[in-house]
């Protein structure tokens, strides 16, 4: 009997946390709706969940390494999310340090997305496909 064929089914992105390991769960959990299933006793470690997307902080405070890290969330509901960091009093993204949030916009590509720069200055994308389902 052969091996089935390979299928991916999901990816969890491993981020460094910053300075303050539980500012940032506070900032994922508290600011951006995430949930936290896993947290390490010495907090080295926390594993977040929001829906089907699942992250991995790690009590890691190279801003290099930070500064150098984005991902890309597809979802749907991307303006409801907006508005909702909007009420939560995030500075605007051109600020030089800690949280930052894009304004939405429409892309060439097919997209209505913004961004948010969490306190270690990992970026994350929010978007939405405007041409085509993003549930198949």
């Amino acid at each position: 009997m052969s091996d089935p064929t390979p299928v991916l089914k999901s990816l969890t992105p491993m981020l460094p946390a910053g300075k303050d390991m539980q500012a940032a769960l506070d900032f994922y959990t508290q600011t951006l709706g995430f949930t936290t299933t896993y947290q390490a006793d010495d907090l080295s470690l926390a594993i977040l969940r929001r829906n089907a997307v699942e992250i991995m902080l790690q009590n890691n405070d190279d801003p290099h390494t930070a500064a150098q890290t984005s991902l890309r969330i597809q979802m749907l509901g991307v303006e409801t999310l907006y508005a909702d960091l909007q009420g939560r009093n995030i500075p605007p993204f051109h600020q030089p340090e800690g949280a930052g949030l894009s304004s939405i916009h429409d892309t060439p590509w097919g997209t209505r997305e913004f961004a948010v720069r969490d306190l270690a200055g990992v970026c994350i994308t929010f978007y939405e496909d405007l041409s085509k389902d993003v549930s198949a």
